[in-house]
């Protein structure tokens, strides 16, 4: 083997070793800087609006922070103390009214059990049983077995809800220390943020604050653009579902919409886990003008994501649905339902690497030794 080949793959595996130490690295010290990482996000978000008022209303720096933060914490906490009051009192109703649903499945299923069709399918079983009375164990056994995977099943599915219930309100008190943290890291970033501008920018060379800010700018579009992206296709979903409820006289329409809104992000099954299993029911309960109008709103929920995602996306964030949509499975796959956010995630990142032409300085290391 050469020594150019040689080379070249010390040279690959000091790259390698250097990126899954830097993930390391990031996997280890997040649990731990994470809320100042979100305080600077704050700082970061805010900073037009204390840059307004130092300008326009003569403000020291301090004074426009705090009433930054007032504003920005006062404006999330009213929007989700009236969204939280609205779902909570259309919860409750549904509360009260879901066991009256769950005593009419029940008999609309024993109806159905006593139908001619069933009981006809039931003789006929009865007879290949008696004919055949060594399969009669084998149906018994996989009616067990079925019988225990269900049963296993919703009891894991019911212990998972109460232990996340649980796991909720024990981290509460944590949760609002680390909220105090962030708010207070928020406004001594923002407070200093010109004098910490100037040493960064002191501090690193402009080798390698190129590069940085490049990557920083093109993440920040792609970032902003998918988020806006997914707030545009879950609002146009949830907003959707809420005026075809109230068309259809639906109680809790807004909660039910803001759920099925949610449930969208879900790759796949999307609105179609709640929606095809209620317009089912409807038609089984002889609700038949709401099964029709379930029907025609899921058609319009379908119809309208495949021609506004594609094109939301494509001008928000840049990227083909095609990988996107492969980014999403795979994190999926990887990390669960947070993989849903960290695949399209992660190709932002490589497409911003990518177009900061730090991919190519790589590939020019590895096989010259040097980055241009």
């Amino acid at each position: 083997m050469s020594r150019l080949i040689l080379n070249r793959i010390f040279r690959a595996l000091w790259v390698v070793i250097v990126i899954v130490a830097l993930l390391l690295g990031i996997y280890v010290l997040f649990p731990l800087v994470y809320p100042f990482l979100f305080a600077w996000l704050v700082a970061y978000a805010m900073n037009p609006l204390v840059v307004f008022l130092r300008n326009k209303a003569r403000m020291p720096r301090w004074a426009a922070v705090t009433v930054s933060l007032f504003v920005y914490l006062g404006g999330i906490a009213i929007i989700l103390s009236a969204a939280i009051t609205r779902i909570v009192r259309e919860v409750i109703k549904l509360a009260m009214t879901f066991d009256g649903h769950i005593e009419r499945f029940k008999s609309l299923f024993i109806d159905w059990t006593q139908s001619d069709l069933i009981q006809n399918i039931i003789i006929e079983i009865n007879h290949f049983i008696r004919d055949n009375p060594d399969y009669q164990h084998t149906i018994n056994s996989n009616i067990d077995k079925t019988t225990q995977t269900v049963s296993s099943a919703v009891t894991t599915l019911v212990g998972q809800f109460f232990n996340g219930v649980l796991n909720l309100l024990t981290s509460l008190p944590n949760m609002g220390a680390v909220l105090m943290v962030i708010v207070l890291a928020a406004f001594f970033i923002s407070k200093d943020w010109d004098r910490h501008s100037r040493l960064l920018s002191n501090t690193v060379p402009d080798t390698i604050r190129k590069p940085l800010s490049d990557i920083w700018h093109d993440l920040r579009k792609a970032l902003y653009g998918y988020l806006r992206a997914q707030f545009i296709v879950i609002s146009i979903t949830a907003l959707t579902v809420i005026i075809g409820l109230f068309i259809l006289r639906v109680e809790s329409a807004f909660t039910i919409g803001l759920m099925i809104g949610l449930v969208d992000l879900l790759p796949y099954l999307g609105v179609g886990i709640v929606m095809i299993p209620w317009t089912l029911y409807a038609y089984m309960s002889g609700n038949l003008a709401l099964g029709v109008g379930l029907s025609i709103l899921y058609a319009i929920l379908l119809i309208g994501r495949q021609i506004v995602e594609p094109k939301v996306l494509a001008s928000s964030v840049g990227l083909n649905p095609l990988p996107t949509l492969i980014g999403m499975f795979i994190g999926l796959k990887l990390f669960g339902v947070l993989g849903l956010i960290i695949g399209p995630v992660s190709l932002i990142v490589l497409d911003a690497l990518n177009r900061a032409n730090v991919i190519q300085d790589l590939r020019n290391y590895i096989l010259a030794g040097r980055v241009r």
